[in-house]
């Protein structure tokens, strides 16, 4: 069990007020309260003060004096985390740190391909800048209006673009970090290359905010398509999409962007529950794949590698029905019913979730044992597994099942996660996918970290963060 973290003196609050000043030092009730509780509504905390500083200065300078003083500070960028990361606990003597003030595009080189953010920049800005030189920032996830650059790289955050671009660690070249101390280590390298000494910028990508505050970040950016084509097929099971995304990887290599998978259910609830949303097949079928082209060169080969997808697909009997969006507007309305999947689940009642991965030849298999094993459990649960089959990322969510109580069937959620968690392990898998650690994963880490990962991880913490006051509780 976590030490409890004492009040806080109103005249050390005044002190911290005094960095940010009166204006930027919530203490409103009502003010505050947006910093408080987590998107699902699972994590709920207590704080005396949330400060927004606008500058690098005032950050290492909160930082410095809560050093000095011992308090506990949670970073906090657009508040979309999924695991309690970003929420301070309910002892109310945590100040929640706000990096949203911090939003500027510091430089851009379309020559370099490259884009120096402050971390308080929302994903959908460092996008649209990115867009704006003719070049491509690739992270995509639902959450880019809200969703900040400097919490992105704090949990590594994944997105649908991970097949060819990777996760967000693969696109930062340097970093700009405030340590504990309240010193400011400016690793803001536009090299794709330096093989001087050990990589720090990875040590606090996915730290979560626990080995310091990241203020800046320099981007990787990428050429823009010229080309691009979305198209949505019916199949009959998981089996069937990894080998139509096996066919589909074959044909296209790295054009091939995005490569998403839904279950019949999910569909029927976004129908339900979306405002506007229609079926994009006139058939019913157990299960679909989303997929994207992007091509550097002409519209016309994005589309002759969808074709050629789809002929090669059906004539393996892999795909039972098939669309390409025929225009922009079309494909923007297919990707809204994969951004909504997670929100319409709410409609439904509970809903127990997961953010796991497996090697993606596992992943029919994870699913397979997964739904019969939380079924057997809990009679007429409803799975909702859906996501990236291409890296092997499954948001494994369940549906409480109909007519049931919804506080009893969420009472079930460490049962169930335990359910799903032994599969993943059984397959090789991990727990955390994409929504890093938090408060909801931290006691589960001895799952998928050995005794001695574990400790270098202690370690480091100790060494980074003595006095414990970065994000505590958090992940460790």
């Amino acid at each position: 069990m976590d030490a409890p973290t004492p009040p806080l003196d109103d005249r050390l609050l005044d002190r911290f007020a005094a960095i940010a000043g009166e204006r930027y030092a919530l203490r409103d009730p009502q003010a505050v309260a947006p910093y408080l509780v987590e998107l699902r509504d699972r994590y709920f905390g207590r704080t005396a003060m949330v400060l927004r500083p606008g500058s690098v200065a005032e950050v290492a300078a909160v930082l410095k004096l809560a050093n000095e003083t011992r308090t506990a500070i949670v970073p906090q960028g657009g508040n979309t985390g999924m695991v309690g990361g970003q929420i301070p606990d309910k002892s109310g003597g945590q100040i929640v740190l706000s990096l949203s003030r911090l939003d500027r595009i510091r430089a851009v080189d379309p020559e370099g391909d490259t884009m120096t953010v402050d971390g308080g920049v929302t994903l959908a800005a460092a996008r649209a800048a990115a867009d704006a030189a003719d070049r491509l920032f690739p992270l995509s996830l639902a959450s880019e209006g809200t969703c900040e650059i400097g919490g992105n790289l704090a949990t590594n955050a994944g997105g649908t673009a991970v097949l060819v671009y990777g996760n967000s660690r693969e696109l930062c070249l340097g970093l700009e970090v405030v340590l504990a101390s309240g010193e400011v280590w400016n690793g803001l390298r536009r090299l794709r290359k330096d093989n001087t000494g050990y990589d720090l910028r990875d040590l606090f990508i996915g730290a979560e905010g626990t080995l310091g505050v990241i203020t800046g970040a320099v981007l990787k950016l990428f050429p823009k398509p010229r080309g691009a084509a979305t198209a949505f097929v019916g199949l009959a099971s998981p089996t069937a999409a990894l080998a139509l995304f096996r066919v589909a990887r074959g044909i296209a290599g790295g054009a091939l962007t995005a490569f998403e998978l839904f279950p019949r259910i999910g569909i029927d609830f976004l129908l339900r529950h979306l405002p506007g949303a229609r079926d994009p097949l006139a058939s019913r079928h157990e299960w679909y794949v989303l997929f994207d082209v992007s091509t550097l060169h002409a519209q016309a080969e994005a589309d002759q590698l969808v074709e050629a997808i789809f002929g090669e697909g059906f004539d393996r009997g892999l795909a039972q029905d098939g669309m390409r969006a025929e225009s922009v507007a079309q494909a923007e309305e297919v990707w809204r019913l994969r951004h909504s999947m997670s929100e319409v689940q709410r409609h439904e009642g509970g809903s127990i979730k997961h953010d796991v991965a497996v090697p993606v030849s596992a992943v029919p298999a994870l699913i397979e044992r997964a739904s019969a094993a939380v079924a057997a459990a809990i009679p007429g649960v409803r799975p909702v597994p859906f996501g990236h089959i291409g890296d092997g990322n499954i948001h494994f969510n369940f549906s409480q099942p109909l007519g049931a109580d919804k506080r009893a069937f969420l009472a079930r959620w460490d049962e169930v996660n335990d359910i799903v968690h032994g599969v993943v392990v059984d397959l090789g898998g991990t727990i955390s996918a994409e929504h890093g650690v938090g408060v909801m994963k931290r006691d589960l880490l001895k799952r998928v970290k050995s005794p001695l990962e574990i400790d270098m991880m202690q370690r480091l913490k100790a060494a980074f963060d003595p006095n414990g006051i970065l994000n505590p509780g958090k992940v460790l």
